[in-house]
């Protein structure tokens, strides 16, 4: 590729002398990728996850196999387990994947939250994570809610979705109380009070918007 200075053009043809002003061209340097290729981190990335997992799969088969033989009543492995596909979804879901960082948060909430109740089972199961981590990760959630709305204020409505959802998972900790896995149900009315009383906030302070914004989601004139 050349470049006439007097014409300012690129000419691709191999020719030496410009077809329009008959001056001698300029040798340009040519590049396969003019554009930053901004993926090259994500590809690095993506190896790194991928080496992690074939590690963490030989490291907890290891594992496995040492808390068999010598098994004490407690089953370690599990967590481990656990916190190696943990890191493996923070590294593969929240880091990686194109979803949007409403996404991101509940899923990798929802992670801890299941990665604490395996714990719990793991150690002879005391009922810590339903009693408490549960409701607590349902109110975090509320609260995270609360702040992206005030942080995305010209479009909070759109989170009146999310606000529907945290009261149907407020209420599984009142139905595992019904059946005897929660035995302290106290965090988890709090945690249901919290999530309604958010929702009726915000469909009485957002008025209009907020009647709309559920008549768009359920497709209600």
């Amino acid at each position: 590729m050349a470049r006439c200075n007097q014409c300012k053009i690129e000419i691709l043809d191999n020719v030496s002398i410009c077809p329009l002003c008959r001056c001698v061209l300029d040798e340009v340097d040519e590049r396969e990728n003019m554009y930053p290729n901004i993926r090259h981190k994500d590809r690095k990335i993506d190896l790194a996850a991928r080496i992690y997992l074939f590690a963490a799969l030989l490291t907890e088969a290891l594992l496995v196999y040492l808390n068999v033989i010598k098994f004490d009543g407690i089953y370690w492995s599990a967590i481990t387990g656990g916190a190696f596909a943990y890191i493996y979804l923070t590294m593969r879901f929240a880091i990686l994947h194109n979803a949007g960082y409403k996404a991101k948060i509940i899923i990798q909430t929802v992670g801890a939250v299941l990665f604490l109740i395996l714990i719990d089972w793991s150690l002879g199961y005391q009922g810590w994570s339903f009693n408490y981590i549960l409701p607590a990760g349902i109110i975090l959630l509320d609260a995270v809610i609360v702040v992206l709305m005030i942080v995305n204020s010209r479009n909070w409505q759109s989170y009146i979705l999310f606000q529907l959802v945290m009261i149907i998972l407020s209420l599984l900790p009142i139905v595992f109380f019904e059946v005897g896995i929660v035995t302290k149900p106290k965090v988890s009315l709090i945690a249901l009070i919290v999530s309604v009383s958010l929702f009726v906030g915000t469909l009485i302070i957002g008025g209009k918007r907020a009647s709309a914004e559920l008549k768009r989601r359920f497709h209600v004139r």
